[in-house]
């Protein structure tokens, strides 16, 4: 089971990543009610994707990144501008939704406008620290 959750966190960060991009698509168009499920879906996928991250780490023995060369400054630094953005972005995400909701669109839109971005960011580069950690320089390389 622990060997799966590499791969399901980066399904579910995926998942986030698309529906992100469909949910700004159809507020883009208008299509409030549309948007609302679609980022209803993505506020839980990132919860179970938050679940399944916290259960790999607290279950999985400590793996170092492999990469020599040039990849290693870049894996770092983006490793830990997705982390600093992770804890970051995650209480943005939980006050942009409660305040849609609420029916607070304006406060809403306003915070959005930067928790979009980020989420998108973090959603990604996970995906990226997952390819280059297990895919391009890891076991199953």
């Amino acid at each position: 089971m622990a060997a799966l959750l590499p791969h399901v966190t980066a399904a579910l960060n995926a998942a986030a990543a698309i529906l992100l991009l469909i949910g700004y698509g159809l507020i883009r168009r208008g299509r409030r009610q549309a948007h609302r499920g679609v980022m209803t879906a993505a506020v839980a996928v990132s919860g179970l994707f938050l679940v399944s991250y916290l259960l790999h780490h607290l279950t999985a023995p400590l793996f170092a990144f492999p990469g020599q060369g040039a990849i290693r400054p870049i894996y770092f630094t983006m490793l830990a501008s997705h982390v600093a953005l992770a804890a970051v972005v995650a209480p943005m995400v939980l006050v942009t939704f409660r305040r849609a909701r609420q029916g607070r669109f304006d406060r809403h839109r306003g915070l959005a406008r930067w928790t979009f971005p980020i989420w998108l960011y973090v959603s990604l580069t996970g995906i990226a620290v997952y390819l280059l950690l297990y895919h391009v320089y890891g076991p199953e390389a």
